[in-house]
């Protein structure tokens, strides 16, 4: 290890990837200090802040705090991930005693926030080289996917505040072509109640913990490889996470249960579903309140779910099942909630497969096919929203003709897609460059 002005210089931190990954960090970090800023302008506390709480004060979501515990620990030595869970748990149970004296709000993640905060600390104090860059990445993992989630609360509660009118109307005049399908949807779980109901709610609410699950098959061996794939699914379900929000604020949509259910209160157009689907009428905004989030177009859970059931087909058998599983029930669940329309799952998959698409080129290389496939993707993705805003009368008027011409874009764009990655996949793999051994100081 070469030294100047008694200090080491790390070959590591010289290498453009980890560069990449500084500047990365660095973008993200003035990302949440912007949302936080944007927050504290609704008198909200922000992301920054939610997470900060959590060190000490009761997290809203311990399963999803663990999930990104289990994301860091695929770094470790498997003796490395017991002292971690155990160190968690033990904290946990700390916090629970002094919770259950204090009589204060019990709930569990606070030592896996700790750990992970631990293992950044470790990596900047008691590593070196390769070894301190693979153990910030995986903090990093493990903080952007817990992170990315109280992004989302405050990317949701900014839509609220800054479109008071909502594009339900052109949407709900739109999904015509489709048939309606989130009305026949919320029938059928109608009619499941209540096996149906909680199948179907608890696959919605664990999507986070679902995707770590399948993330940590993807990783399983970093720790012994000491490196991490080029293409894993956090990277795409975490661009997606970044992107949707953008979209919810050219295109805000509140869903059916909300604009046309009860839900909506004084503020629906009617209450009519799930059983009577909205009359033909000239679509136009119409106002909503300031508390529900305009998160519909496009559906992020069914662009989630498909980036799941994307990166489960390499897997085993049992994997490829429950990734199908899970995009099937999140589809249903998704239109049978009344959360979303169905041309919003259809924009959903299109973002999805563009995304996934362009990060695939980022790990092999841009070339002309990857280039066509995301112009595509994204022109696709462009002209459906647009006929959602511009055209929801005529694709109303005539669904024997607009519905399938829907269906067949979706489908070309998945057709690209599978043409695409296949041919990839079966070319020559890009060459793996040897990785410095950990240098002791």
């Amino acid at each position: 290890m070469s030294r100047t002005d008694g200090r080491p210089v790390f070959a590591a931190l010289r290498r453009p990837r980890v560069l990449l990954w500084a500047a990365a960090g660095v973008a993200t970090l003035g990302f949440l200090i912007a949302l936080e800023s944007a927050a504290r302008r609704y008198g909200l506390p922000g992301p920054i802040t939610n997470l900060a709480s959590e060190v000490v004060l009761a997290p809203h979501s311990g399963p999803l705090l663990y999930a990104g515990l289990a994301l860091t620990m695929v770094v470790l030595t498997w003796r490395q991930r017991f002292i971690a869970l155990g160190t968690a748990i033990g904290i946990d149970c700390v916090f629970f005693l002094v919770r259950w004296a204090l009589d204060a709000d019990m709930n569990f993640g606070n030592g896996a926030l700790w750990v992970l905060l631990g293992c950044a600390v470790v990596a900047l104090t008691r590593r070196t080289g390769q070894e301190r860059v693979l153990l910030l990445k995986g903090a990093g993992l493990g903080m952007l996917l817990v992170a990315g989630h109280k992004t989302g609360d405050t990317w949701l509660l900014i839509t609220s505040k800054t479109r008071p009118s909502v594009l339900d109307p052109y949407v709900a005049t739109a999904d015509h072509a489709l048939g309606n399908p989130s009305w026949l949807a919320g029938r059928l779980v109608e009619a499941t109640d209540p096996v149906g109901f909680h199948i179907l709610y608890w696959v919605y609410g664990q999507l986070p913990l679902a995707a770590a699950v399948f993330a940590l098959y993807q990783l399983r061996h970093v720790a012994v490889e000491r490196r991490f794939p080029g293409h894993h699914l956090v990277r795409t379900f975490l661009v997606i996470g970044l992107l949707g929000p953008g979209i919810y604020m050219l295109f805000p949509v509140v869903g059916p249960i909300f604009a046309y259910g009860a839900d909506g209160g004084h503020w629906a157009v009617a209450d009519v579903w799930p059983n009577t689907p909205p009359p033909l009428t000239a679509p136009h905004p119409i106002p909503f309140d300031e508390i529900t989030p305009r998160n519909c177009m496009p559906s992020l859970h069914t662009a989630w779910a498909t980036a799941i059931f994307l990166h489960s087909r390499k897997g085993s058998r049992a994997l490829r099942y429950l990734g199908a599983f899970w995009l099937t029930a999140t589809l249903t669940a998704t239109l049978g909630f009344g959360y979303h329309y169905g041309v919003d799952l259809i924009a959903g998959v299109v973002f999805t497969l563009t995304i996934d698409a362009a990060m695939r080129a980022f790990d092999r290389g841009w070339d002309r096919s990857a280039v066509l496939l995301v112009a595509y993707g994204t022109t696709v993705f462009g002209l459906l929203l647009a006929s959602y805003r511009y055209l929801p009368t005529e694709m109303a008027r005539h669904p024997w003709f607009y519905g399938p011409l829907l269906l067949l874009a979706m489908a070309s764009v998945i057709r690209g897609y599978m043409r695409t990655t296949r041919a990839r996949d079966a070319g020559p793999a890009p060459a793996l460059q040897p990785e410095p051994q950990p240098e002791l100081v």
